[in-house]
């Protein structure tokens, strides 16, 4: 085969390729990151549903009256409800538990005392590692979303850098 037929081939690809892509942006609807369950937009302005397991230093428990659990990890969660109009909803329960009912969706976004390796990667989105949170003590403190909810995750994680900036 000749060069320019190459060319023309080449070319013809290209404009195809341009076609499909400018096609597919002028999809309505379609926006990258995207969550397929619609997590940040339910919440934004409705109700965050927040799962935290007690760790020294990063979240209290509740208590026996079923309190707001204190530490750096809920004010970080506060703050972030706050940023998206959203009222939390607070659960306690060990990883296990927070994690089941994270992949149930029955929670939006589980804190406590996991760090950058945790074992959950395959079970829950997982944001970046920030071991700038107060009570870290040097881990890479990570907080666990809904797994492909692509658009919550960055939003998360747009607010801890803000909060707590990014490594």
């Amino acid at each position: 085969m000749n060069a320019s037929k190459i060319l023309i081939r080449r070319v013809a690809a290209v404009a195809v390729a341009a076609v499909t892509l400018i096609g597919l942006t002028g999809c309505g609807g379609l926006t990258i990151p995207a969550d397929p369950d619609g997590t940040l937009q339910t919440v934004s302005g409705g109700e965050l549903r927040v799962g935290v397991s007690p760790d020294p230093g990063l979240v209290t428990d509740r208590g026996p009256d079923g309190g707001t659990p204190t530490g750096s990890l809920p004010d970080l969660v506060e703050g972030f409800a706050d940023s998206i109009d959203a009222e939390i909803e607070w659960t306690e329960g060990s990883e296990e538990t927070l994690v089941g009912m994270l992949e149930r969706g029955d929670l939006d976004v589980v804190a406590g005392g996991f760090t950058s390796d945790t074992p959950w990667i395959d079970k829950a989105g997982v944001t970046r590692g920030y071991p700038q949170i107060e009570g870290a003590d040097g881990r890479e403190i990570v907080l666990l979303v809904p797994l492909g909810e692509n658009a919550f995750l960055s939003a998360v994680e747009r607010y801890l850098d803000e909060e707590v900036g990014s490594r």
